[in-house]
């Protein structure tokens, strides 16, 4: 246990899931149909974050920058398979672009994060590169799911305006280039709000955890603005790069529509 950091042990952390069995009562009482979901949502929980702190422990302990690379491209790609997973689209395949252009951004923005900014040493530290990581993929992979469902159900339902477009000589990058602006900015507003409310609403989560921890408030805010201005930063870099990528694979030879 860390200094300043109240214990909780393992029967006190059980009083924790009257808050599911409150949810899965709402779920029952108003026939949501969310208690299956809520269940699994509540083991996955406990289970994948059991497990991530027995890696954090080896990874911690070994301390290799390979190893430390590798544990963060695994993370990329859960991110990337869950944003996948809440785009329903068929006719274009982007499951690969998606992992890679999230992973290449994404771990741009954390080198730069923990090397330039916060100056760790060495860059690859484990108890910055990988906490700091993991808030990147966890706050944009939502971003660029909510861009890319949009390009995609945008460009169907401006199929016709697409393709006039198209037969009066303009190329598809010109064609859709307005529908490539709704989907970066529906991407981009998330982030974009949470700016606006942080610290006034809430306490985000890395502060909270410094303040926990027994950090100086006014440090804990630093930290806090960096993440902060780091994801408005990647949900941009990665839903524009993305969004671009895929919008191409939206159109055959000739510039073909492949929504419809």
């Amino acid at each position: 246990m860390s200094p300043g950091v109240l214990d909780i042990d393992l029967w006190r952390l059980s009083l924790a899931l009257v808050f599911s069995l409150l949810a899965g009562g709402c779920s029952i009482a108003l026939k949501l149909g969310l208690g299956r979901d809520i269940l699994i949502g509540t083991v996955r929980t406990i289970a994948q974050l059991f497990l991530m702190g027995w890696v954090l422990g080896i990874v911690f302990a070994v301390e290799s920058p390979w190893l430390v690379l590798g544990l963060f491209l695994a993370m990329a790609g859960a991110a990337a398979h869950t944003a996948r997973g809440r785009v329903h689209e068929s006719a274009v395949h982007f499951a690969w672009p998606m992992y890679a252009s999230m992973a290449a951004v994404y771990l741009v923005v954390t080198v730069t994060v923990t090397g330039a900014i916060v100056h760790a040493e060495p860059w690859w530290k484990p108890q910055y590169f990988l906490p700091i990581g993991g808030m990147v993929l966890g706050n944009s992979m939502n971003s660029v799911a909510l861009a890319l469902d949009r390009l995609f159900s945008d460009l169907r339902a401006r199929a016709a305006v697409v393709e006039m477009r198209l037969c009066l000589g303009a190329d598809a990058a010109e064609a859709s280039a307005d529908v490539l602006r709704t989907a970066v900015r529906a991407g981009m507003i998330p982030s974009i709000n949470s700016m606006m409310a942080v610290g006034l609403v809430s306490i985000p989560g890395m502060m909270t955890g410094q303040i926990l921890g027994g950090s100086d408030p006014s440090q804990a805010i630093r930290y806090q603005i960096v993440v902060m201005l780091m994801i408005v930063g990647a949900t941009a870099l990665g839903s524009t790069l993305l969004t671009l990528i895929i919008r191409r694979r939206c159109f055959g030879p000739g510039d073909r529509p492949l929504l419809r």
